[in-house]
């Protein structure tokens, strides 16, 4: 059974920063790439920022250069380091584990079943 937990999430200011965590069950992180979702009200559901097993990452247009995907297999945790933080950031991210491929030059991502989400932790960034 997969779980993941999040954590980190808060309030913070324009231009703050925030670093969020998620560590997962141990039989699955190792084979499977990691990836970052948000959300925020009234809006669809925008992937942020992935990580594959051997540690290549890809962002949304979005956060690039601001925002850092990392993972740490020893722990099997996973981290979105989030710099200059703006208030259209604000969502609910969720860390999410499951499936990637390259297809001319884009990188795809799939998460194969609902169990492979986490809870959601809540980012607030007040302007």
């Amino acid at each position: 059974q997969v779980q993941l937990v999040e954590s980190g999430g808060g309030l913070v200011q324009a231009g703050g920063s925030l670093r969020l965590s998620c560590a997962a069950s141990g039989s699955i992180f190792s084979i499977n790439a990691m990836g970052w979702y948000r959300q925020a009200p009234g809006k669809q559901r925008e992937l942020v920022a992935t990580i594959t097993t051997g540690g290549s990452t890809n962002y949304a247009d979005s956060v690039k250069g601001r925002f850092t995907i990392s993972r740490d297999n020893a722990k099997n945790t996973v981290y979105l380091q989030m710099n200059s933080l703006k208030p259209e950031d604000t969502a609910v991210y969720y860390c999410t584990t499951g499936f990637g491929r390259y297809y001319s030059g884009s990188y795809y991502y799939t998460v194969p079943s609902d169990d492979y989400w986490g809870q959601g932790t809540q980012v607030t960034v007040s302007s």
